[in-house]
């Protein structure tokens, strides 16, 4: 009887611990998946280079208006233990007014300005004659916390997201087009963790703000701070909605914890299953 409730003991204690720690993971993940907040508001413009691509955050849709033979570029930010898939439309116009249909591209760059492999999605697409819109997708491979320097694996930081039209005819270009471009990240998780982090996210121009900031600070020089506020404002400054985690924390660490737990309560258990009742009554003290 005693053996059996040690054993049922056990089992409602390793139970209770592992409800306990896949809730904390749980809240852990959902508070790193990506989103936005009501109050803030889609850029609806693109820039023209990789220093105006303008900013946007995941959950949020992007517009601009251009014109067929235009790169635009906008930028979003993307942490460790997330996969983005990166959306983008492009509505034409009528086809009465479109001799031929071009073929538009999305491509996908990191902080280092490396070009990302999409896992899947249609990256490229020709217009046909008689369509309103082209629908474009890439899902990018899942961002690692740290990678050797020599891989071209995606990291913590900036990403920039180009369109444009890859192939047209010269009766194509200049046509008025508009764009529409998404952001959302699916959160991986302990799957893809890595052992190790970047000392800081590639967001490009980081160095060159510091600089910036502690000169503005040591010189009261208009000139200076002029040229410093310029710089400033041409770089990437978004970063996700929680700050930048670096991959700290992944569910590995729920998975760990509640193997050790189960592996303690299985030895205690096994303890108690084995080291009988005593010493039995028929044997005299002393032998």
């Amino acid at each position: 009887m005693r053996t059996t409730k040690l054993s049922t003991t056990a089992g409602l204690l390793g139970a209770c611990a592992l409800t306990a720690l896949l809730g904390a993971g749980t809240a852990f993940a959902g508070s790193g998946d990506s989103g936005s907040s009501g109050d803030d508001r889609a850029p609806t413009e693109a820039g023209t280079s990789f220093r105006t691509a303008q900013e946007v955050e995941q959950g949020l849709r992007a517009t601009a208006d251009a014109s067929t033979g235009d790169y635009l570029y906008w930028s979003f930010p993307a942490d460790a233990g997330q996969r983005p898939t990166v959306k983008a439309t492009v509505k034409l116009p009528d086809s009465a007014a479109r001799p031929s249909g071009a073929t538009w591209r999305i491509d996908v760059y990191d902080g280092l300005r490396r070009r990302q492999s999409c896992m899947y999605g249609t990256q490229s697409r020709a217009a046909a004659q008689d369509a309103t819109s082209v629908g474009l997708s890439c899902t990018l491979r899942t961002v690692r916390a740290w990678s050797e320097q020599w891989a071209n694996d995606p990291l913590p930081g900036t990403y920039y997201v180009r369109l444009t039209a890859a192939v047209m005819t010269p009766s194509d270009q200049g046509l008025p087009v508009s764009a529409e471009v998404e952001v959302t990240s699916k959160e991986v998780g302990g799957s893809s963790a890595v052992d190790g982090s970047l000392a800081a996210p590639l967001v490009p121009g980081s160095t060159t703000q510091e600089a910036a900031a502690a000169s503005d600070d040591a010189s009261a020089d208009a000139s200076d701070e002029k040229n410093g506020s310029s710089a400033s404002q041409a770089l990437a400054t978004g970063e996700p909605e929680d700050g930048w985690s670096s991959g700290w924390w992944s569910d590995r660490w729920v998975w760990t914890a509640a193997g050790g737990i189960l592996a303690a309560l299985a030895g205690i258990g096994g303890y108690a299953l084995t080291r009988g009742t005593g010493r039995p009554s028929r044997v005299p003290p002393g032998m």
